[in-house]
């Protein structure tokens, strides 16, 4: 009896070492270069939403991205501590370790602790878990909670109680709809284990309840699919890249991946499990429903509504390394529980993680995400002023103001109405066309932050303001070259200048500072519209941004061409060269309210108020000949 309980105290030493040893390296692996340099578009949308106001986040979901409702509401309080990039994506680090660890659990309750602990270990160093590890969004946490659903249900089926499963699948399901999936995988596993009718009726019940609590987000976000109308149809190559993510990506890594997992899922000669392991489901049962029910079902449904993506089936990476374990202790089986056959599994994993290394470390930089909000926002920060004019070219273009605030301190955004947070929407409200074109008109230069396809795109915007927004610039405005400011990673930011000959109309209203008032006089056009003729016609965007300084006739690049504050003389006042004066303190950062009185800006960035404009910096001097 002493002897049993011996063995019994060093399996359960054991088991807590196959969880909490992958659970640490994934939490390395994850904090590891977690301070990358910048957001991405997706995190810096969980960044400025989550720190917004509880009502506000409410007001938002009811017209976009209610499907992530749920994880704003949890990072709201955690970026209250601390707003900045390591904070946000620290939850996903530790649900991902999380996962890991869950995944070494299952490991060791359905074979034996060494399977836990190559399966966790496999987990933690797959370039697709440390990927999402430093995403600031949902995902790695659908997964661990996906993991411990699926380990919930293996105990329930032996005998535990099921409602702390049907809640952590409604759980997962609030965080991301699509981790419902995981019930069809859950499914096919009881089918599997052939268990009897009254598991069925009990697993109905808890599932049940996890779909009932998942319908009224399932409406909300029906009326929101246009935000994945982006999404292309899956084809055969989705399967194999997806197979590559959850083995790797490696020639050497994947096939001895994939020759692990067949030799899991060889047929035994007889149906049984290992001694000492619970009856219930196996863990081929288990963990092969996981892998491939829930990407395969979404691929399928796709093909005619398409909603496939890689990080929305992240959860079903957890039966890989399952299986892969799996095959791994079926080939060494014959030396049973030896150390050195434990010790050489750690040692292949570590081979296979230093063998995909260069994917790793080369994840850990700005590059290979979409995009890198930060380098547009330097370059911001180091250039713009307070009331200098800063027009996003499509609207999406003001994430990077949003994420970076302070880089657009006290710019005026010149087609912005409504700010983000107070209109409950994701970028704000912007102005109509007219009142675009009559903004614009007022304005001799003009800061562009365009996203990459802006200028190239051959799909005209349906957006009346966005059409404005390209012809204006493209046909009253040119680059402005001594001054040529390229910030890559995802959007560009370039000062503009307006065409000589094209004359603004000055609609703009006397009570907004920093624009001249509006002619009612002969030769004042009606409705807004534009007007221009002689040397600053229109001519092709592409033609604008190649001519030199100095060299062509249709570019105004003095700084007498601008439009300073109220009561500044006609041209020049400063030297060639000299640094314009900066902007009035008394008006540089602030908002009016309709009477004119200055306020307080809730956002210390964007302002939809006009403000002041500097001159462009002056040209440089010829050198003489």
């Amino acid at each position: 009896m002493v002897r049993g309980e011996r063995e019994a105290k060093g399996i359960s030493r054991v088991g807590v070492v196959a969880v909490a040893a992958p659970a640490s390296v994934m939490l390395v692996v994850g904090l590891w270069g977690l301070d990358r340099g910048g957001m991405w578009r997706d995190e810096a949308v969980t960044f400025q939403v989550a720190r917004r106001s509880l009502p506000e986040i409410w007001r938002l979901l009811h017209s976009v991205d209610a499907v992530h409702g749920l994880y704003y509401l949890l990072m709201h309080p955690v970026l209250a501590l601390r707003a900045d990039e390591v904070v946000l994506r620290l939850p996903s680090v530790c649900a991902a370790a999380a996962t890991a660890g869950l995944v070494g659990a299952l490991g060791t309750r359905l074979a034996r602790p060494r399977v836990g602990l190559w399966a966790g270990l496999l987990y933690a160093v797959t370039p697709m878990a440390g990927h999402f590890a430093q995403e600031g969004r949902s995902y790695a946490l659908v997964a661990a909670c996906a993991a411990g659903a699926t380990l919930l249900l293996v105990r329930a089926v032996a005998g535990a109680a099921w409602w702390p499963y049907g809640t952590v699948v409604a759980v997962a399901c609030l965080l991301h709809e699509l981790a419902v999936l995981v019930l069809v995988a859950h499914a096919l596993t009881l089918a599997h284990a052939r268990v009897p009718g009254a598991v069925w009726g009990r697993w109905g019940r808890a599932a049940g309840g996890a779909v009932l609590a998942l319908v009224p987000l399932a409406v909300v976000s029906r009326t929101q699919a246009g935000q994945v109308a982006w999404l292309p149809v899956p084809r055969l190559g989705t399967v194999e890249r997806l197979l590559r993510s959850f083995t790797g990506w490696e020639g050497e890594v994947f096939w001895a991946y994939v020759v692990l997992i067949a030799v899991a899922l060889w047929p035994a000669r007889g149906r049984g499990t290992l001694a000492g392991t619970p009856p219930g489901p196996s863990l081929a049962g288990v963990a092969l429903p996981l892998m491939t029910v829930p990407p395969l079902t979404l691929i399928a449904v796709s093909q005619f509504q398409p909603m496939y993506d890689d990080r929305y089936v992240l959860y079903a990476l957890a039966g890989a390394p399952l299986l892969a374990a799996s095959g791994a202790d079926r080939l060494v089986r014959g030396v049973g529980r030896s150390p050195l056959a434990t010790v050489t599994g750690v040692v292949a994993v570590g081979l296979a993680f230093a063998h995909q290394f260069p994917l790793h470390r080369q994840d850990r930089t700005p590059s290979v995400r979409a995009d890198n909000l930060a380098t547009v926002s330097a370059v911001a920060a180091r250039e713009l002023g307070p009331g200098d004019p800063v027009l996003f070219v499509p609207a999406i273009g003001r994430r990077a103001a949003l994420a970076y605030p302070e880089a657009f301190r006290g710019v005026w955004d010149v087609a912005l109405r409504v700010s983000a947070p107070e209109s409950g929407t994701l970028y704000g409200e912007e102005v109509d066309a007219a009142e675009l074109r009559r903004r614009l008109s007022g304005l001799d230069r003009l800061w562009v932050v365009a996203e990459p396809n802006a200028w190239r795109s051959r799909r005209f915007p349906r957006n009346s303001a966005e059409r404005v927004k390209l012809t204006v610039v493209r046909e009253q405005f040119a680059p402005y070259l001594p001054v040529r400011h390229l910030a890559h990673g995802g959007a560009t930011l370039r000062l503009h200048v307006r065409r000589a000959g094209v004359a603004g109309i000055t609609a703009l209203t006397g009570s907004e500072p920093g624009v001249a008032t509006a002619g009612s006089g002969p030769g004042a056009p009606r409705g807004g519209a534009v007007t221009w003729s002689g040397p600053g016609a229109p001519v092709p965007y592409a033609a604008a941004s190649s001519v030199t300084a100095g060299s062509a006739p249709g570019i105004a690049l003095s700084p007498a061409s601008t439009r300073g504050a109220p009561g500044t003389p006609a041209g020049p006042t400063t030297a060639p060269g000299t640094p314009a004066a900066p902007a009035s303190p008394s008006t540089s950062g602030v908002r009016l309210d309709p009477a004119g009185r200055a306020v307080p800006a809730a956002n210390p960035g964007l302002i939809a108020t006009p403000q002041p404009v500097r001159p462009p910096p002056a040209p440089p001097r010829r050198a003489p000949s």
